[in-house]
């Protein structure tokens, strides 16, 4: 990890360049592309190629193009719901267990953050709330199965009431079905249909329907780079979430932390992805000095060593500040998706926080929890967007509507202001539309006289 001092170098170390980038791929990435497709292309063009195709050809495109990328053709895409439903059989009982309490306390956290509908009568007007018709999840594959990012975004989407909720995931390598702990999570979260497809293909095919796959009204769930453009590209046609780059987690410690569990955090994120963001700002050098060599230990003894190496190495930050009002500025700057307080007195800081994915209060409240088990979604801002976006949840699968229904004095006071902005846009017909009505009622009054 690179180890900065002050601020300013920090800002410069973490700022540079922050973003979400879509089209700067590394060589292998891009040799890939052209070994597939034949010549080089950019990952954009790659994604209009395959929504395009998917959008002509439903089902047929989708095999493929799945063919073409993954070198095997699926020879159904729906997971019969009798394989769904018969998943939990084949796993431990500890993980069927461990899936459903962290399910129950999905669940509950988003009951509690469900919002109520309201009215008022006197006022004349008031909000209602609407779910979603039908949602697809992406829960991505590949290198790993994520029967959490099942829990994570199907559950919030059934809280909201939404009428049907299905899933798009690759099967595994050399398989035609997705993993057994996806398919029993999709079974624990209420998943009403399965898809065995990844990639571009899978968005474009829920965007748009194809034969098999349903169009949905709002595609959510992180994904690669490919997902991640095709949500873009398919905006509009359909909702989305957000856009999801690389996991990143920020670690705010003074001296009293324990470099052991700071460690521990760093690397936890770092086993994702090579290119995810482990930084940790804190007022102690020597604290700085340990966790740099406690990831050095730790990460020998990990499965997915080299991918957290490479993270650590790469992409990983330590920055060292003069005070935690500081390393609390620099971390509202970089908006990371998850910021872990590890200080003396963690309470004393969450009010501080303004740009975060999620805050995780003292060494106990860890990050790795909310990834499994502590009720919020795990599906959150990236890449800085935490300064104007939140975590997936109730909310993402809900439409406030307003209702107006005003009485007779309150219309005739709103429409003489109304008539009168209208008049001052130049909007004629939007202020006789008022006037009108305040005619009607003088007409109705000098008749009933």
């Amino acid at each position: 990890m690179k180890t900065v001092y002050g601020i300013d170098d920090a800002r410069r170390a973490l700022l540079h360049g922050r973003g979400l980038d879509l089209e700067n791929v590394p060589p292998a990435l891009a040799a890939g592309i052209e070994r597939r497709f034949g010549e080089p292309l950019t990952p954009t063009q790659v994604v209009d190629r395959i929504v395009s195709r998917v959008k002509a050809d439903g089902d047929e495109a989708v095999r493929e193009l799945t063919e073409l990328i993954d070198g095997r053709a699926p020879e159904r895409i729906e997971v019969p719901r009798s394989v769904i439903d018969a998943a939990m059989g084949n796993l431990p009982t500890e993980l069927v267990e461990a899936l459903t309490t962290a399910a129950q306390r999905v669940e509950g956290f988003h009951r509690r953050a469900m919002p109520s509908e309201w009215r008022d009568p006197e006022e004349g007007y008031g909000s209602l709330i609407r779910p979603l018709g039908r949602v697809g999840v992406y829960v991505p594959g590949g290198t790993a199965p994520y029967p959490s990012t099942v829990l994570m975004a199907a559950i919030p989407a059934r809280v909201a009431g939404v009428d049907e909720v299905v899933v798009c995931t690759p099967p595994e390598p050399g398989s035609d079905l997705p993993h057994p702990t996806v398919l029993a999570a999709a079974s624990i979260a209420g998943v009403d249909r399965v898809f065995a497809v990844g990639g571009a293909q899978a968005v474009a095919a829920m965007a748009y329907g194809t034969g098999t796959v349903p169009r949905v009204d709002l595609i959510c769930g992180p994904g690669n780079l490919f997902v991640t453009i095709a949500k873009r590209k398919v905006y509009g046609s359909v909702g989305i979430d957000g856009l999801y780059g690389p996991t990143e987690t920020l670690v705010i410690a003074d001296g009293a932390a324990n470099p052991t569990l700071v460690a521990a955090d760093l690397l936890a994120q770092a086993e994702h992805d090579e290119l995810a963001m482990p930084v940790l700002v804190t007022t102690s050098e020597e604290l700085a000095r340990k966790v740099s060599a406690e990831w050095r230990t730790r990460v020998t003894r990990l499965e997915r060593s080299a991918i957290a190496t490479a993270s650590m190495e790469g992409r990983g930050v330590i920055a060292v500040v003069d005070s935690l009002a500081e390393a609390v500025e620099l971390s509202n700057a970089f908006a990371p998706e998850h910021v872990s307080l590890a200080v003396e007195d963690p309470e004393a800081y969450v009010a501080s926080i303004k740009n975060a994915g999620m805050v995780f209060v003292g060494e106990r409240s860890h990050e790795v929890l909310g990834d499994y088990a502590a009720g919020p979604s795990h599906v959150m801002p990236t890449a800085g967007t935490a300064r104007f976006g939140s975590g997936l949840g109730v909310h993402s699968f809900i439409k406030h509507v307003p209702v107006v229904a005003m009485d007779a004095e309150k219309s005739s006071e709103l429409g003489r202001i109304a008539s009168i902005i209208g008049r001052a846009e130049g909007l004629t017909a939007h202020a006789e539309a008022a006037e009108a009505r305040e005619e009607l009622s003088s007409d109705h009054s000098e008749t009933g006289s």
